[in-house]
């Protein structure tokens, strides 16, 4: 339809990519739906009145095929959302190297994998003379190293970097790239309210729809980079830059309990 502002939003099947479609549907956006679960894709896709595309964000050539189906379909693309992403419990010493790999390429590579094979759409609708935005959902671990999670801070670490690299690449193209940096999320498969042995970080925990609600509002305010929630997260993270040797030695009290591997 003409005129009408497309969303893709990876990750889509549940959590903070499920929330934030509903979210951008609300406002008028028609949301591209991407995860690998479809049934889940398709129920949400029929309730929003959007598209699905089951895609595994791992997989660069399957990024590139789904790409090509949805442009084809939607030439301009206003919105990315590169949210897809997996929990990875343990430390560098723990943690399995099925596990590293996967947390790695699922959230970091896999947003630099859909950021290339969309960038033709955001192109389009910023040369049409509309805003095109990428938003990658980072993580405050993005800024600490968080050793009770070693691979995926690692992750959070490169996906940052990522999209504070491409937010100077695309900025003269008219393309806005905006970071979110959320603090411990309450999903489907990462629970902290039960798992963080800290009663004070658990007051902290939010909700997918907290999330969502950020993500829109950076958006449609410009906002660069946002942490969510400000306290205690940010404070923390200037902390580590100036103090890494110290913070080293306080997360711990602040870590996962003993359970599986996630």
């Amino acid at each position: 339809m003409a005129g009408e502002r497309v969303a893709v939003i990876t990750g889509a099947s549940s959590g903070i990519g499920e929330a934030t479609a509903r979210a951008f549907a609300e406002k008028g956006w028609h949301c591209v739906l991407l995860a690998r679960r479809g049934e889940r894709l398709q129920a949400l896709a029929d309730e929003i009145g959007g598209e699905f595309e089951v895609c595994d964000v791992r997989n660069r050539a399957e990024v590139d095929e789904t790409a090509a189906r949805v442009l084809a379909r939607h030439p301009a693309i206003a919105l990315l959302v590169n949210n897809a992403g997996v929990p990875g419990r343990g430390t560098f010493v723990s943690t399995s190297p099925e596990t590293v790999e996967r947390v790695i390429e699922t959230n970091y590579l896999g947003g630099v994998w859909c950021t290339r094979a969309f960038l033709p759409g955001l192109r389009s609708a910023a040369e049409a003379g509309r805003h095109a935005h990428v938003v990658n959902v980072v993580s405050v671990a993005g800024t600490i190293a968080f050793a009770p999670a070693g691979p995926y801070a690692a992750a959070k670490h490169a996906q940052l970097a990522f999209s504070r690299s491409i937010a100077a690449t695309l900025r003269m193209e008219g393309i806005r790239v905006h970071t979110l940096l959320p603090g411990f999320v309450e999903t489907e498969g990462f629970t902290p309210r039960s798992n963080l042995r800290s009663g004070l970080m658990r007051r902290f925990v939010l909700d997918s729809d907290d999330v969502a609600k950020a993500i829109v509002k950076a958006v449609e305010r410009g906002r660069k980079e946002v942490t969510v929630p400000w306290f205690p997260y940010r404070p923390v993270s200037v902390f580590q830059t100036l103090f890494p040797g110290v913070l080293a030695r306080l997360v711990g009290s602040y870590g996962y309990t003993p359970g599986t591997q996630d």
